[in-house]
């Protein structure tokens, strides 16, 4: 798999059938995140992603998100520039977009 990038609205659907060996990573800060996310995702900030390398290791497929697309872009680009493929981007939206359309919230 090359990575690659879809949108939130991808995203949502996709959410339904994610496989065990699929993730999607939060990289907003973890006092946003604790606010509420996606079902299922975990979080690591998109400052720090780099020391988080050998847990991500574990995923087939990762879905990158943030709070609007910046930070999932740099996280995404930091872990590409560290060799991962298997990486997915939300980077048209992210969580303000996903409550604006009144996606599922947990918290």
């Amino acid at each position: 798999m090359a990575n690659k990038e879809i949108t939130l609205d991808e995203l949502h659907k996709h959410l339904k059938q994610l496989g065990r060996e699929e993730v999607v990573l939060d990289v907003r800060r973890t006092d946003e995140f604790a606010q509420g996310h996606i079902p299922g995702s975990i979080n690591f900030s998109h400052e720090n992603i780099g020391q988080h390398i050998e847990q991500l290791k574990a995923y087939k497929t990762i879905y990158i998100h943030c709070k609007a697309g910046g930070r999932a872009k740099k996280a995404f680009e930091t872990l590409a520039a560290l060799g991962f493929t298997n990486l997915v981007c939300i980077s048209d939206a992210g969580m303000d977009a996903w409550r604006e359309r009144g996606y599922p919230v947990e918290n």
